[in-house]
């Protein structure tokens, strides 16, 4: 009988995991809270050997290069619109750059004639038995797994009720950040044109795909605000307080935000946890290694996700033997990534008009921008195992 594993989360690590235990054969469920796969959001990059060799193996990387949006430059304008600031493409579009909610629904699809997707429902209760975990749902009936794996991203459910309360591994990082859909009515090129005041980024670009949508992306310096994350229309209200008062295109963008029916806001934050397993639980992506925005958190889910599948396959379901040599190998190379995502408020929205002044001036001293491009494709890298090659000599 194969080994059942529930999935928490069905963003990217949760699918990519399912896409792999899938084809060794595991018996796989993936339970997602939102009615159905979460679209939008920022776009996504993958960047170094590692990130391309798991994508080729995974036979979606000529279909991620066909859905590449190129790269997304970035325009910084002062509040009279002046230009103080150009970002080429390249900069933060990696090796390949994708829509988030293309990338979604890609491994969606390449997952879901292997795994079970139930949606609109969450876990509420774990319990670790001599031979599985009992699983309560929020909906569905209880069940048993004999593995649960939190792929739930940095809030995750699964890291709370087996771990522990968030505030033990979640870190604030003293910014947070807001994306939302809204239709380009001014002619908007792709790349994104942002007004940067000290403390405070509000960009729009059109969408790379349509171009009669446009998305914005709003940063913000902000202490760690009370909030319900399920509370859109309160975050709306956070996002309207920060910015209310600016000038430039900030006020049409705000009013776009009153209707926009899918908002992401988060903290930008960082997890850090000791370790990545108890029992017959593990984590997965940004739940056990997290970086919001910056941290080459979407590759390094994928890049876990497969190490993670191989590992159980290659221990023939052995959990304590695979988990361990899970961590073992991506650990390093995890933190060395997530590092990234700890510099990302202070250098998209410094919080000093001296900060700001600086930063300017240097990237715009071609030599400066080479340089901080050139550092930008010395990313972490890891020796991967090839699993289905091993698992091919060993039938």
């Amino acid at each position: 009988m194969s080994t059942k594993v529930l999935i928490s989360g069905a963003s990217i690590a949760g699918p990519a995991l399912a896409h792999w235990l899938g084809r060794y054969g595991f018996d796989v469920t993936v339970v997602e809270l939102a009615p159905a796969l979460r679209g939008g959001g920022q776009d996504v990059d993958f960047r170094g050997a590692t990130h391309l060799t798991v994508l080729e193996r995974m036979g979606v990387l000529d279909e991620l290069r066909a859905l590449g949006t190129g790269g997304s430059p970035i325009t910084f304008v002062g509040p009279d619109g002046r230009r103080l600031l150009h970002l080429p493409a390249e900069f933060a579009g990696g090796d390949v750059e994708v829509p988030r909610g293309e990338l979604a629904r890609l491994l969606h699809r390449r997952s879901s004639d292997r795994a079970e997707y139930v949606f609109g429902d969450s876990i509420t209760a774990l319990e670790e038995t001599p031979n599985g975990v009992r699983v309560a749902f929020r909906r569905g009936a209880e069940r048993e797994f004999d593995l649960v794996i939190g792929a739930d991203g940095l809030h995750s459910t699964v890291r709370r009720l087996a771990f522990g309360p968030e505030d033990r591994y979640v870190r604030h990082l003293g910014y947070y950040a807001a994306t939302w859909q809204l239709p380009n009515d001014t002619g908007l090129a792709p790349g994104s044109v942002g007004l940067n005041v000290p403390g405070r980024l509000a960009a729009v670009g059109a969408d790379h795909r349509d171009p009669t949508r446009a998305g914005a992306f709003f940063l913000f310096a902000s202490p760690e605000l009370v909030h319900d994350r399920h509370d859109p229309g309160q975050q709306k209200e956070f996002v309207r307080s920060a910015f209310d008062g600016l000038g430039w295109e900030v006020p049409r963008l705000l009013e776009s935000l009153r209707a926009a029916p899918e908002l992401y806001f988060d903290s930008i934050s960082r997890a850090d946890v000791p370790a990545w397993s108890t029992g017959r639980i593990g984590l997965l992506g940004d739940a056990a290694c997290g970086a919001t925005i910056g941290g080459m958190g979407t590759g390094t889910a994928v890049v876990a996700a497969y190490v993670l599948a191989g590992e159980l396959a290659r221990a023939r379901g052995d959990h304590r033997t695979a988990f361990a040599r899970y961590e073992r190998l991506l650990r390093g190379y995890a933190q060395g990534c997530q590092k990234g995502g700890d510099r990302t408020g202070p250098f998209l929205a410094p919080r000093t008009a001296a900060g700001l002044r600086v930063r300017n001036a240097l990237l715009n001293r071609r030599w400066v921008l080479d340089r901080m491009l050139a550092l930008g494709k010395q990313v972490s890298s890891v020796e991967l195992p090839d699993y289905e090659a091993e698992s091919a000599v060993g039938r």
